[in-house]
């Protein structure tokens, strides 16, 4: 048996009045989702535990089938596990965003992308700040696009921090870090203030029209966790297939192998095709792959639904389509289709809201061609609900006939 997850980062959103009150969802064409929803099994998902903050970190955990209550200790942690970054028992980790800040006052979260800056400008940077600020306490390291580590040895995770994607437009006073030692953190911020601002880097990219990565911002801190790798519980060899850290360290603590694909980007000019090719590819001699897109929520936070629509419409054509042409390949396989959580527009940030899945399969009797379409509304009507998110998993791998049956 073959199990395939496609996984559309943020698809999920709330009915605007420009779109006729539907969703991004439901305006978008997308006949390959919609085929699982008419000829599989349509559902919802909570992906996001009471209590928890709605992210891809603790969204995709559950995805994967583990109890963020048991395994989750913070985001930065997953994302030293694919950089391949050794974490000591009192080490912690924080993701290090490349932020542009407004001048103040007060001072305005601008772009918590410093406006997709690429991953070779941000290396020269986040060296530059290692080469500068780094020392036996901090070390810098640098990731994909505006998305980099900082580590703490021996540090201090009791500190509240807050995701810069969350206050997009807001003064950025109330949200700096607080708490046991957040004044360490805010002194590293403004060291770092004073490499950023006069760096080549950002002197060519004001040249050229582009905002400048002029400040860093650290959050998602945690120590690293303990988890069970989702291969030893299943049996199975598979692999993840993602442009984002995040999604391929918790690859990393699933027992899977990280697939790389040449122009996977984490954004819209991301290389769909490819992804959904190395899919079919990583299935030839493994059991299970599960394959991310990012682009829906980077679209989301943006705050741009045209943006958003296609990244969806690109998503079932060249990721969920390319991966149904080619599953006649295999003799029995399942195909899962989901969001991780709604990035709605109106927010510019991720909700909590219970996300729809499809789920089809080559064998007889395992599809309820209970939904006309996938959708949020048609998840809604499907009468199928799994929560807590994690049983999702176990389910589709392990129960999935008795599932359908009842």
């Amino acid at each position: 048996m073959k199990y395939i997850v496609l996984l559309g980062d943020g698809m999920g959103d709330y009915p605007l009045a420009e779109l006729g009150d539907k969703t991004p969802l439901q305006c978008a064409r997308t006949p390959n989702m919609d085929r699982l929803a008419k000829e599989g099994t349509l559902g919802l998902v909570d992906t996001i535990p009471e209590g928890f903050t709605p992210g891809s970190d603790v969204a995709n955990l559950s995805v994967l089938g583990y109890d963020p209550h048991e395994c989750y200790s913070g985001r930065g942690p997953l994302e030293a596990a694919n950089m391949g970054i050794h974490l000591d028992p009192g080490d912690v980790a924080f993701r290090c965003n490349l932020v542009s800040l407004s001048v103040g006052p007060p001072v305005i979260m601008d772009d918590f992308t410093s406006g997709h800056i690429s991953s070779a400008e941000a290396r020269e940077i986040i060296l530059s700040l290692q080469a500068e600020l780094g020392s036996e306490a901090f070390q810098f390291f640098p990731g994909v696009g505006y998305r980099h580590l900082l580590v703490w040895r021996s540090g201090v995770d009791a500190v509240r921090t807050t995701p810069p994607h969350d206050i997009t437009g807001k003064a950025v006073e109330a949200y700096l870090p607080a708490g046991e030692n957040g004044t360490i953190l805010l002194e590293l911020m403004e060291r770092a203030e004073s490499v950023l601002e006069d760096h080549p880097v950002n002197r060519e990219r004001l040249a050229n029209g582009k905002k400048a990565a002029n400040a860093i911002w650290p959050w998602g801190q945690g120590k690293a966790p303990a988890m069970v790798p989702m291969t030893e519980k299943y049996q199975l060899r598979g692999g993840v297939i993602s442009a984002v850290d995040l999604l391929n360290g918790i690859g990393v603590y699933a027992g899977l192998d990280v697939l790389r694909v040449e122009g996977a980007t984490g954004y819209t000019d991301t290389n769909y095709r490819g992804k959904g090719e190395m899919a079919l590819e990583c299935l030839r001699d493994r059991d299970f792959v599960f394959v991310h897109v990012e682009a829906p929520d980077e679209m989301g936070h943006e705050g741009n639904l045209r943006g958003k629509i296609k990244a969806i419409e690109d998503f079932d054509e060249k990721v969920v389509g390319t991966v149904l042409n080619g599953l006649s390949a295999f003799d029995s396989w399942r195909l899962l289709v989901l969001c991780d959580h709604p990035t709605p527009i109106v927010l510019k940030t991720h909700a909590a809201d219970a996300s729809p899945f499809a789920v089809l399969s080559s064998i007889a009797g395992e599809n309820r061609k209970n939904g006309r379409g996938y959708s949020e509304a048609e998840g809604r009507e499907s009468g199928v609900f799994v929560s807590p998110g994690h049983r999702l998993m176990d389910i589709f791998i392990r129960d999935w006939s008795r599932f359908v049956a009842v």
